[in-house]
């Protein structure tokens, strides 16, 4: 692929952190918090791109389920992960290499057992894709070996702060 120039990641995103098993194959991948909730973004390299030269569908996908179920499980004010029981996406255009795609959570609702989360992935103004998910929420404490809480998506934010400075 030839080289692309790359929008820039904006200011107020971080890294995400390390040890995040299958989500560490999307770096570079951000996350920025703010007024209670997390938006996720990543700058779309030749490792996120398939065979056409475009960023490859599971890679929007993925951001798209890392965005609902954070989204989903913040809204619950739960700290624990809420596996996916359904995500669906339409692809409204296509990612392209250097561009900057962004997450942007349009409404949740939350339930005794379950969170239900929509939104868009953007570049831009453009829609890149829309988004709808559904997480349970499980009834024990955590989902590490010994039940207990692994902090994961939710490691070096302060969830107490507006600005999530920690």
């Amino acid at each position: 692929m030839t080289d692309h120039p790359r929008e820039p990641v904006p200011d107020d995103f971080e890294p995400m952190p390390e040890g995040l098993g299958f989500i560490d194959s999307f770096k570079p991948l951000y996350r920025r918090y703010r007024n209670g909730t997390v938006d996720f973004g990543l700058q779309v390299g030749p490792q996120h791109c398939n065979s056409l030269g475009i960023c490859h569908g599971g890679v929007i996908m993925t951001l798209a389920d890392i965005a609902a179920a954070s989204g989903a499980t913040l809204a619950s004010e739960r700290r624990a992960a809420a596996p996916t029981v359904n995500i669906s996406l339409d692809f409204i255009a296509a990612g392209k290499l250097g561009q900057w795609l962004q997450s942007e959570l349009e409404g949740v609702s939350v339930r005794k057992n379950f969170g239900f989360a929509h939104g868009l992935i953007r570049n831009g103004e453009r829609v890149i894709a829309r988004y709808n998910g559904t997480f349970y929420f499980a009834r024990h404490s955590g989902v590490g070996e010994r039940g207990d809480f692994l902090p994961g998506m939710w490691r070096g934010l302060d969830l107490d702060s507006p600005e999530g400075s920690g």
